[in-house]
């Protein structure tokens, strides 16, 4: 996997509390296609604590994409609800927590 995602989800990890998604609670998994492989991360957000793993659990919120795709939206050049509405994403489950989880790209850009 390359590295602009894997660092996102790394400095996601070590994040305690997210204030941008006070407001939120959910679990929202993203399923990252690279090279005929899938990298799965499932990120728990309760009340903006945070927690990351690379667990294939169920989650509130599904995100699929290619890496491509993913590393544009981390660098801010794709809107990641702009996306789901264009299909270039798919999404299952909870599409509220794609416009909430929106804030943290955005955020990553500053």
């Amino acid at each position: 996997m390359a590295q602009t995602t894997a660092k996102f989800f790394e400095q996601l990890a070590e994040r305690e509390h997210e204030p941008l998604l006070e407001k939120v609670t959910g679990t929202m998994r993203f399923d990252v296609k690279d090279n005929g492989r899938t990298a799965r991360w499932l990120v728990a957000i309760k009340k903006g604590d945070l927690a990351v793993s690379r667990a294939n659990d169920a989650a509130d919120c599904v995100i699929r994409t290619d890496r491509a795709t993913f590393e544009k939206i981390v660098a801010g050049k794709v809107n990641p609800f702009a996306a789901m509405l264009r299909g270039t994403i798919g999404v299952e489950g909870d599409p509220e927590l794609v416009v909430q989880f929106q804030r943290i790209f955005r955020a990553e850009q500053s």
